[in-house]
């Protein structure tokens, strides 16, 4: 299993269930809104994050990651690139265990800060896609 394969594996299955999905809101037709869904059918809490702040899936949406009350494990990144590493400094501030950036979302700084700051990291990649690929 190659590296990539092996951070996802782990991801997926050992980093904790609490995702915070960074762009999730109630536009049925944005790729966040069906990505939480398969994270939800897969046993993951899917916690909105977004400027309205408004539930999504039956959770409670939050405005940004540092206004969620609890722990997060993962912050699934749905934002453009340029914006991206802003999430990914706030996910290492708020002590996620790990950062996902979704298909198209790329920042190697960001990637290179987030892995340093101890988190793990996966860029470019759709969890709804990796999940069947678990077998």
């Amino acid at each position: 299993m190659d590296n990539e394969t092996e951070t996802i594996r782990r991801i997926l299955q050992e980093t904790g269930d609490t995702w915070a999905v960074v762009g999730l809101s109630t536009n049925r037709s944005r790729a966040a809104y069906g990505v939480a869904e398969v994270l939800q059918r897969f046993g993951k809490r899917v916690v909105p994050v977004h400027p309205k702040a408004e539930p999504v899936h039956g959770e409670q949406g939050y405005a940004s990651l540092a206004d969620i009350p609890f722990p997060v494990d993962v912050v699934d990144v749905f934002v453009n690139s340029e914006l991206a590493g802003g999430v990914a400094d706030e996910a290492v501030a708020v002590e996620a265990k790990a950062v996902w950036f979704q298909l198209g979302v790329v920042d190697e700084e960001a990637y290179e800060r987030t892995r340093a700051a101890g988190l793990e990291m996966i860029m470019d990649r759709c969890p709804a896609i990796e999940i069947p690929r678990l077998g």
